[in-house]
């Protein structure tokens, strides 16, 4: 069990890193990888089945004793990426896929990996993941309208059978890894070191799928998908902290408030743009997935060279 530990501190550690060199090899050699894309939606399973073992009800008991915070994080998070995501879509000139995708991403609850980043720059922890918690629960029903009512210009949108996908691959997983975490202390306790790895790996397999299927396209418009992506993701940080400071919250929340609004669950992203648009729709959550873990450790390390904190009483 401790081989598993250290591996698993490796690989977060240098996440960022590996999925950057997974993906330069799954480019390189496409037909190593590109079997992966039948399994993209069982490899999210188990990553929101991982994060149900990790919830409690105190995550969303934070929403009745602290509710302004997370209802401005949750407003921030299904406004700001968006609609971000359709400007820059619409003044890029993207291709339908790849807008369609880019907004898809953009209308994604955050991403687990959010917490972490909140924890490091000294956030509001519990404001993160209640954040992160109340965003994937309402997932079925905001991500599919907003996809619907931003996106089907350039692509049909079928807004009933996405919300029956983010049902299967969300809901479903959770909802089973609450229920084994309740019955199955024991076995809870044991796997939670595991969990992180297995969250990790999948989310890995994932990209390199993605990116496996989509070399062709990677070659002619990856710069334009990777701008796109990295602006998208700045967006969401920069408004994010300033919804948050404009509504009057203290420092701690909008931190937390910055990240949860920037950082996307990609892999669902990529899993309902496979399903339900194409391959090449996917590609702007694969990019996702890598950029916002080099970019949240970024702005990790420049809250780390300001002063303390002072929360606002």
């Amino acid at each position: 069990m401790n081989t598993v530990r250290h591996i698993s501190s490796f690989m977060s550690r240098y996440f960022a890193l590996i999925v950057i060199l997974v993906s330069v090899a799954a480019y390189l050699a496409p037909n190593a990888f590109v079997w992966l894309g039948s399994y993209i939606t069982v490899l999210l399973g188990l990553i929101m089945f991982g994060m149900g073992m990790t919830m409690k009800l105190s995550d969303f008991r934070i929403v009745a004793k602290q509710p302004i915070p997370v209802i401005i994080g949750l407003l921030a998070q299904f406004l700001i990426m968006p609609l971000a995501a359709f400007a820059i879509a619409t003044v890029m000139g993207l291709p339908p896929e790849l807008a369609a995708g880019l907004v898809l991403v953009g209308a994604c609850p955050g991403g687990t990996a959010s917490n972490v980043m909140v924890y490091l720059s000294n956030g509001d922890v519990p404001v993160s993941v209640a954040m992160t918690s109340v965003s994937t629960m309402l997932a079925p029903l905001l991500t599919p309208l907003i996809v619907y009512l931003l996106a089907n210009q350039w692509l049909p949108v079928g807004a009933g059978d996405m919300f029956l996908s983010i049902i299967q691959v969300v809901i479903i997983p959770i909802a089973l890894g609450l229920l084994t975490a309740s019955f199955f202390p024991g076995f809870t306790e044991k796997g939670q070191s595991v969990l992180p790895l297995v969250s990790i790996t999948a989310i890995i397999l994932i990209v390199a799928a993605v990116v496996a299927g989509n070399k062709t396209s990677i070659a002619s418009s990856g710069i334009a998908v990777f701008a796109a992506v990295i602006v998208h993701n700045g967006i969401g940080l920069a408004l994010g902290y300033l919804a948050a400071k404009w509504t009057g919250l203290d420092e701690t929340k909008r931190r937390a408030v910055s990240i949860e609004t920037g950082m996307q669950n990609s892999g669902l992203g990529a899993t309902l743009a496979t399903a339900h648009f194409s391959p090449l729709a996917a590609l702007p959550s694969a990019i996702f997935s890598i950029w916002h873990n080099i970019s949240g450790p970024m702005l990790v390390s420049y809250w780390s060279t300001r002063g303390g904190i002072k929360k606002k009483k």
